[in-house]
Formats: C-alpha cells, structure tokens, sequence
C-alpha cells in the first residue's frame, strides 16, 4: 500500500472532503541493530482546505479517526494489492517460503491475515507534535547508524550500542560486536538505490504548489508567516561566541552547502630540529 493509500484512507476516516490533503511520507528502512525493517512513517494534519478553497476543514479537538475502522480500511486494500503484486510476478520467495510461489498457496498463506484484527496504535505524543517531528527529523538525512553509537571499530569488527526492545529500562541498552563484512552488508541494506526518494511530499505540499497552498493555509488558520532566517537582524560582521570558551569565533572560509571545504595548502613540512 502506497503511502498516498494510506494517506486517503486516513481522510476518508475523518469523514471530510479537502483539496490536495497535505501529508509527507519518510521512509525509515532500519532497526537499532540495522536489521532490514522498512515502513513509512506518515504526518497528517488533522484536517485541509475545503474544495472551494473558501475555509479550513479540522478535526474534532480531541478525536482524530476510529482506529479499529481504520485496520479494516487498512487490511483490505493492502492485502488486495499484495495478491496483485504476486500475480504480477513481483514477489520472489526462496528457500522454506518458496511454495508460496504457487497462487493457491499463497491465498491459503493469507487466508488467516484476513480473520485477524489489525491494530492501529494511535495515542497523543507526550510531548506534543514538535517532540515527533524533531523525532523524525533525526532521520532524514541519516543511514542506519550514528557516530556516537560507534564504540570501537578495528579488522575484527565493529562494536556499537543498540536498544533491544524486549527488554525494559535500563537493560534496553546493549552492546553487539559485528564482523567487518556483516557490518557493511547490514549498512548497505539502507542505501537507497538510485530513483528512491527517503521523503515524499504530497497534496498541498508538493514542489509545485506548495508556497502558494501553504499561504493559503495560513491565512485560513490565521497563523502568521514564520521569519525568513534569510533576513537576519544580525549586524554585519556579526561573530557568534563558541559554545565551549564563550569567545568570538572567525569564519575563515564559507562553503557552499553538500561541498567539501578548502583542504590547506600543500606546504613543505617544516623541519624542527634546526630551530634555536
């Protein structure tokens, strides 16, 4: 099921009709230990632009969508899509699967996925929205592993820390130690191939309309527009204090962005045993 499915059927929950419902899709296709385990995380406002463009639909304050009509909505489409997806011989099994090959097979295989009852969680952040957008922000420009999990790395392997979620507090934290070729074998599980995009704007946030949806929004919602960080009130020559000594650091070069700064120039190393 497409994130654009998943997104319509959310709407068609909310029991309202909007012009290009806003929502964005962000692919996350690892776990802590990078193990493959992709999905979509959606963000969907809860609510759009009315047809004709004249108000803003919401949702009730408290109540957004029925979530177990939501896992009946959910099951069937996704499981209808599957089955195509099998007799369009774009599934491959392999191994103790591979009978599955054969399309009786496969409909008894998910004859009992039909009876069972899908559960969507759903639940108010603690934190509130920001907390799960600075979540998901963490993964947009990231694959599979930060630095600061990296504990030690040498021709034997790679330790890091990952959480194991079958556990409970403290003991979540764990420590695993991977060869050097499973390491990168499970690190290339997530780079993207070519022509895949990690996020997907859709309806009012699209590329082509979105500045244009976005104000109307605003005006709607009587929400002003956010500043420009573009337009600064920064004095010129403006030198921000370092965080760590509290001194006016210098820029000594500025980069364009996804560019690699200047390296120093090529110098012949100075010879210190003939100093005085």
């Amino acid at each position: 099921m497409t994130p654009g499915n998943l997104g319509s059927s959310i709407l068609q929950m909310l029991g309202v009709v909007v012009h290009n419902d806003p929502r964005t899709g962000l692919l996350h296709t690892w776990g802590s230990a990078m193990t493959h385990h992709p999905h979509v995380h959606m963000i969907v406002p809860g609510g759009g632009i009315a047809l004709g463009g004249s108000r803003w639909i919401s949702s009730r304050p408290a109540f957004l969508l029925p979530v177990r009509v939501l896992g009946k909505l959910f099951r069937r489409p996704f499981l209808t899509r599957l089955v195509a997806l099998h007799d369009a011989g774009r599934l491959s099994f392999f191994g103790t699967l591979a009978h599955l090959t054969e399309r009786q097979t496969f409909l008894r295989h998910l004859a009992p996925v039909r009876e069972k009852r899908w559960v969507v969680y759903a639940k108010p952040p603690f934190a509130g929205p920001e907390a799960v957008l600075a979540y998901l922000s963490r993964y947009t420009h990231r694959v599979a592993i930060s630095n600061r999990r990296l504990i030690a790395f040498d021709e034997t392997g790679v330790t890091f820390r990952y959480k194991d979620y079958r556990r409970d507090g403290a003991d979540q934290q764990q420590i695993m130690t991977l060869g050097p070729d499973e390491f990168i074998r499970r690190f290339l599980l997530h780079v993207l191939p070519r022509g895949f995009h990690r996020i997907r704007h859709y309806g009012l946030l699209t590329g082509s309309a979105r500045k244009a949806s976005l104000a109307l929004a605003r005006e709607l919602l009587d929400v002003a527009t956010p500043p420009d960080p573009r337009n600064s009130d920064e004095p010129e020559g403006f030198r921000p204090p370092c965080r760590c000594c509290g001194g006016r650091m210098i820029i000594i070069e500025t980069f364009e962005r996804w560019r690699q700064p200047r390296g120093p120039p090529n110098a012949t190393a100075t010879n210190r045993e003939g100093w005085p």
